[in-house]
């Protein structure tokens, strides 16, 4: 399978802390890849450099083949790839399907031009709504579907996240703690949505995650990493065992 994602040699220093050190990196198409090591060891800063949150000081980053080194957050969401954040970033205010449907790319009716001609965007619309209800129904959130974003449990939040990410037709997502906060039952739920969304509609995931008593059942790839380099890959059992792990977790 290729790689969604490539890194290579990506260093990120803040003053003088070397946040992300020389990694190199493939995230395998239509997997399940998890990031893990203990705070302070680079991953978020890491998810941060590939969405273009954080510009590297050094390396590049190639999303399907293209080079997105350095490129703007709304441009690299542009071409597919997508994030959600650790303290969700949600229209507080709007309703749940208002926030899934905002994410649509290049709807005619956003335009201010094409705004006032009803007739040039009102088919685009229905179908933009269409697609949204099919996908709140995805994500297990259609029962909820006009209530405003603010009363949602934090699980159901999370959730809101990934299908608006899913509306912008990105097929590859970048999720910071998608079960940070969310009791254990929902955080089964959610991780069990991320496989049936690899297999039904191929969507490849890279997530940094602290609660590996759940998120570990699920993945295809572990990648650990610790004071900002990455120190071992591969199948869960392989990567806990390993004594470079265990170290980094112990602190020695």
């Amino acid at each position: 399978m290729p790689a969604a994602i490539e890194l290579k040699n990506i260093s990120k220093t803040f003053g003088k802390l070397q946040a992300v050190d020389d990694v190199s990196l493939d995230v395998e198409e239509k997997s399940v890849t998890i990031l893990i090591g203990p705070n302070g060891s680079g991953k978020t800063t890491l998810i941060n450099v590939i969405s273009g949150f954080y510009p590297p000081d050094s390396g590049h980053v190639i999303f399907k083949g293209i080079e997105i080194t350095g490129k703007r957050p709304h441009d690299i969401y542009k071409l597919g790839l997508a994030r959600t954040f650790q303290v969700p970033a949600l229209f507080w205010k709007s309703g749940v399907l208002e926030n899934v449907q905002v994410a649509k790319l290049g709807n005619p009716g956003e335009k201010f031009s094409q705004s006032l001609f009803r007739s040039r965007w009102a088919k685009k619309e229905k179908e933009s709504v269409e697609e949204a209800f099919k996908i709140l129904e995805f994500v297990d959130l259609l029962a909820v579907w006009d209530k405003q974003a603010n009363t949602l449990s934090g699980g159901q939040m999370k959730l809101l996240e990934i299908g608006r990410a899913l509306m912008s037709g990105a097929k590859t997502i970048l999720l910071d703690e998608p079960i940070s906060g969310v009791n254990p039952t929902l955080a089964h739920e959610i991780f069990a949505k991320l496989l049936t969304l690899r297999d039904e509609l191929g969507v490849t995931f890279l997530i940094v995650e602290h609660r590996l008593d759940v998120a570990l059942r699920y993945v295809d790839t572990v990648v650990a990493m610790a004071y900002g380099r990455l120190i071992t890959s591969g199948r869960a059992d392989s990567v806990l065992n390993d004594p470079r792990v265990i170290d980094a977790y112990l602190g020695g």
